[in-house]
């Protein structure tokens, strides 16, 4: 891969899998580490991406395996996470690449079945189709997923009120 190459891939990927990789660790650091690592992957495999899709779900999928692997790791056991911050302290808290959107807190405290299918559906506009190759899912998986995942956001938003 020629530096050309992954300038590319840099400018049309970082900012989104950025997003993904916030949006399961709740961290900036951890975030802006696994989308290195992501870019670091990329160099060492070399994949040859069928389309432009292909290529955008094979780095999607690469981002969450290494945030579950960051999950699996004893330093990620031993620390706190955004979890743990109060919740009229998150309101000084922005969520980088994303305008200011309340529901998405909402979005990203629920468990990571439903959380990933709502994200990437409502946040980085995937089809169900797509949603279900990119997390290796069924598609009716991620259908269910994503309506019980909209009924446990509706729980969230009416308490909230």
């Amino acid at each position: 891969m020629n530096r050309e190459e992954l300038e590319y891939y840099f400018r049309e990927y970082n900012s989104m899998l950025f997003r993904v990789a916030f949006a399961e660790v709740k961290s900036h650091a951890d975030a802006e580490d696994i989308m290195q690592e992501v870019f670091i992957r990329l160099i060492q495999a070399q994949p040859e991406f069928r389309s432009a899709e292909h290529e955008k779900a094979w780095l999607i999928r690469t981002a969450l395996n290494l945030c579950k692997d960051l999950f699996k790791s004893k330093w990620k056991q031993a620390i706190t996470g955004l979890d743990a911050v109060p919740e009229q302290e998150k309101v000084y808290m922005k969520v980088p690449y994303v305008d200011q959107d309340d529901t998405l807190w909402m979005v990203l405290s629920l468990k990571e079945q439903y959380r990933q299918p709502l994200y990437l559906f409502y946040y980085e506009d995937y089809e169900i189709k797509e949603i279900a190759e990119i997390l290796e899912i069924p598609v009716n998986t991620v259908k269910t997923n994503l309506r019980r995942g909209r009924e446990e956001l509706k729980k969230l938003l009416t308490r909230e009120r």
